[in-house]
């Protein structure tokens, strides 16, 4: 077991090009992950890591040794999997999600996760941010809209559409805007999270169309616009999800349906491995079934 310890260790030094966040993701010590390698580099008689004060990179030899030393690993964990899968999925699964989402969608359905799955045990980080999942240890992350590491495996859940709404109060004030060339005269309550908050995309007889808004309001993150626009401060923009229930209650109102932009997707996303663990695959399939067909989060206001 020790040289499979020391195998774990070289393979998350090279992923993580970091001993300090090798050791974070397999949450020992910086020293015993260092041990690790060093004792492994001594017993094969090669240096399989360069090491400086900024960078750690892989030698050739390290290099070639790294890809036979994931198959080692892959092939004991399909030891190990085809012996736990007899009892079903177990162990530790750690999610990472983005916050608006988790907090509209995801945690009713994580609690029905753990109501089916007792040996499974949950450590669920809310984020905005883009996790690195090998670095940081995470066994599957949920994401929305375009994906750009090519490197994991995605499997789509759900499809969300982008809703532009405001308060029927506001409307009745300003005016409802009919085109989209309308919001550059109307107060915009921004979600800093998107790529360019202010540029607004939406299509227009099939093709991608953009207007520039403004506004004085702006928060990362959905949940915090759509108050905004309950409260009458403006327009805002935001994914199907977390405007549902305001929309289902007539606090806000749908606008420019016509000229929405293609939807955008959830998708649950994980490392390539020869051999899904069982927990993994048992959380994904989950999800998949749990929001197949229309998501809940279209019906009832459009």
């Amino acid at each position: 077991m020790d040289r499979l310890d020391e195998i774990n260790a070289f393979i998350a030094v090279a992923d993580a090009r970091s001993f300090t966040h090798a050791a974070r993701r397999l949450e020992v010590s910086s020293a015993q992950v260092s041990k690790l390698v060093a004792r492994l580099e001594n017993r094969l008689g090669a240096r399989l890591l360069n090491r400086t004060t900024r960078d750690v990179s892989l030698t050739d030899i390290g290099r070639a040794y790294l890809d036979r030393a994931r198959q080692v690993l892959e092939d004991f964990a399909t030891l190990e999997s085809s012996v736990s899968e007899q009892s079903g999925p177990r162990g530790l699964l750690r999610l990472s999600a983005p916050v608006s989402f988790g907090a509209a969608e995801l945690v009713p359905a994580l609690l029905e996760f753990a109501a089916a799955y007792p040996d499974i045990s949950l450590d669920v980080t809310s984020t905005d941010r883009m996790v690195n999942l090998v670095e940081e240890g995470f066994d599957v992350a949920v994401r929305i809209g375009l994906l750009s590491d090519s490197s994991l495996v995605a499997r789509k859940l759900a499809a969300v559409r982008m809703v532009t709404c405001a308060a029927p109060d506001y409307l009745a004030r300003t005016g409802s805007p009919t085109t989209i060339g309308d919001l550059t005269a109307h107060e915009a309550v921004i979600d800093t999270n998107l790529a360019d908050p202010t540029l607004w995309r939406f299509g227009v007889e099939g093709a991608p169309a953009d207007v520039r808004v403004r506004g004085r309001l702006r928060f990362s993150g959905a949940p915090a616009c759509v108050a905004a626009a309950v409260a009458g401060f403006g327009v805002t923009r935001v994914p199907a999800f977390a405007a549902a229930e305001a929309l289902r209650a007539g606090r806000i109102k749908a606008l420019l349906c016509d000229f929405e932009p293609e939807q955008i997707h959830v998708h649950a996303v994980y490392p390539h491995a020869r051999h899904l663990a069982p927990k993994v695959r048992a959380f994904v399939d989950f999800l998949a079934r749990r929001y197949a067909g229309e998501p809940e989060w279209h019906q009832g206001w459009s």
